[in-house]
């Protein structure tokens, strides 16, 4: 029996139904819905892979028969919450905290602590922390909702299981004690995470009017439709750009900041981003741009 199987296997018989992953990868080797055979377990309409994983030791022998498939858990009908815990990108700049890191601040800061549980280390040095789902409505996947580079897996995701393999090393356990219950704190923080509002531009009740309001206003319209229109492949540029370009007007005092980032909001969702995926990056170039500007350090 290859190690890759009995991973499967063993991943299995805890409960966590498993789907294969492409060879020494971390991506999944089932069928998209563009390529869907209609038949099967998508004999009702093309199914999604966590619909399709399973614990079946026969169908699992059968799958890993005929490759040496990395082994996937799909985590919401697992029952479980996985937090994500990343280290910094070969991209991030120098000082970057990693998920550890920023997730141990975010406990000092709010007076809590996670309790010791089931966890994998990842090839690339980043953890897997396993939490029992709480009753309830399902818990989704979802990225940065308690900080940068950490990532929480559950409805709508799937982990690599321990024993995978991938060019740079073996996804391992290096703590084997059950799995505790996902803590309330951190439910609540992942179930009801902090979003900008993006609701109707309204006026400033409190700045003057005149040709200084009037080139303000104008330039929130613009860069709220530049970001709206911002081709793929673009889109987070033009967002940081637009932010940083209206930061300097927040520093001067001709716009309010809650109603820059209500409408750098709506243009990044018309755009088709992710409240995950603009969220930080408005809230970042703004406050560069506002610690920048002239204005700012000369009161500072």
């Amino acid at each position: 029996m290859s190690d890759l199987l009995t991973a499967a296997l063993v991943t299995a018989a805890r409960g966590w139904p498993v789907i294969p992953l492409r060879p020494r990868s971390k991506v999944s080797a089932l069928h998209g819905e563009d390529k869907c055979p209609r038949t099967g377990d998508c004999a009702g309409g093309h199914a999604k892979p966590e619909q399709r994983a399973t614990t079946d030791p026969d169908r699992i022998r059968a799958a890993w028969a005929t490759r040496a498939y990395n082994v996937g858990l799909a985590t919401g009908p697992a029952g479980l919450v996985v937090i994500d815990l990343d280290p910094p990108k070969p991209s991030d700049p120098p000082g970057t905290l990693s998920g550890t890191q920023i997730l141990d601040g975010l406990c000092h800061a709010t007076g809590e602590q996670l309790p010791p549980t089931f966890t994998v280390t990842t090839p690339s040095g980043g953890l897997h922390l396993y939490f029992t789902a709480p009753p309830g409505p399902k818990v989704r996947s979802n990225q940065d909702i308690l900080g940068r580079h950490i990532d929480h897996r559950a409805w709508g995701g799937y982990v690599v299981a321990p024993g995978s393999t991938t060019p740079t090393g073996t996804y391992t356990v290096t703590d084997h004690r059950p799995v505790a219950p996902l803590p309330g704190w951190v439910h609540a923080k992942i179930t009801e995470p902090p979003r900008i509002r993006a609701t109707p531009i309204h006026p400033r009740m409190d700045r003057p009017a005149g040709r200084r309001a009037a080139y303000a206003d104008a330039a929130l319209r613009n860069e709220e439709a530049n970001v709206a229109g911002a081709p793929d492949g673009t889109r987070n540029k033009v967002l940081v750009r637009a932010a940083r370009a209206l930061g300097r007007l927040i520093a001067s005092g001709d716009l309010d900041r809650m109603v820059v980032e209500e409408a750098l909001s709506r243009g990044a969702e018309a755009a088709g981003l992710k409240p995950y995926e603009y969220r930080s990056a408005i809230t970042s170039a703004l406050n560069w741009s506002i610690r920048n500007n002239p204005a700012t350090r000369q009161t500072a």
